[in-house]
């Protein structure tokens, strides 16, 4: 007598079964090392809810808090208190030491322009170097601001490649702003050709900016 096939849908299912058993046996194995598993990642998952509810959050909103009469100051133009308090208040950097970022990524950058403005400038570009912010703007003026400190210290070649990455990533009329110091920057290291292109681009790309009134005056000094 011909033994009869085993249909697919058959076969599907003791393959099923197969692996359900298996499975089961694999957990009755392991039994004690999944649960402890799964019982640790449940810790860790609580433990991160509670540092971020209890520690965390209230941390950064202490962190504002302080930072707060540091930025009055700065807007001001007291970049020494800015920067430094008075003894009542902190400034940029004690809240930097004391909370990292938790006032905010702009801390770092705030220090950074406030070591500019007082000649700091190896403080300042350690500072900015800090700023991890992605708006534009910000990220484009960080960058700028290393620049500057590096013309402080008379390193064209590192100002050159800050204003560079600046006028790039604000791709707008801050850009022309950038390449005038990225300019007279290449000036200082006698590179004419690459100053020339610079101010050219402010004529042809950013005619409306306030450095594109009297850029053919730097034009002409070269040599159109």
């Amino acid at each position: 007598m011909a033994t009869k096939q085993k249909t697919k849908q058959e076969i599907r299912q003791e393959n099923a079964v197969e692996n359900l058993s298996k499975t089961e046996q694999f957990y009755n194995k392991h039994e004690k090392l999944i649960w402890g598993i799964v019982i640790g990642l449940l810790i860790i998952w609580l433990g991160s809810l509670a540092y971020q509810k209890w520690i965390y959050q209230p941390k950064c909103a202490e962190a504002q808090e302080q930072a707060f009469p540091a930025e009055a100051s700065f807007q001001q133009g007291e970049y020494e208190l800015a920067l430094n308090g008075d003894g009542n208040v902190l400034g940029f950097k004690d809240i930097a030491e004391q909370y990292g970022n938790k006032a905010g990524k702009a801390v770092y950058l705030y220090a950074g322009i406030c070591e500019l403005e007082l000649g700091n400038y190896e403080e300042a570009i350690a500072y900015l170097k800090k700023y991890k912010g992605k708006e534009p703007i910000l990220a484009a003026r960080a960058l700028s601001c290393q620049g500057d400190a590096y013309v402080g210290l008379e390193d064209y070649d590192s100002a050159v490649k800050a204003f560079a990455a600046a006028a790039k990533k604000s791709d707008n009329l801050f850009s022309a702003t950038y390449l005038f110091k990225e300019g007279l920057a290449l000036e200082k290291l006698g590179d004419k050709a690459k100053a020339l292109e610079c101010y050219k681009t402010i004529r042809e790309d950013y005619p409306q900016s306030v450095e594109a009134y009297d850029i053919d005056r730097y034009i002409a000094a070269i040599g159109d």
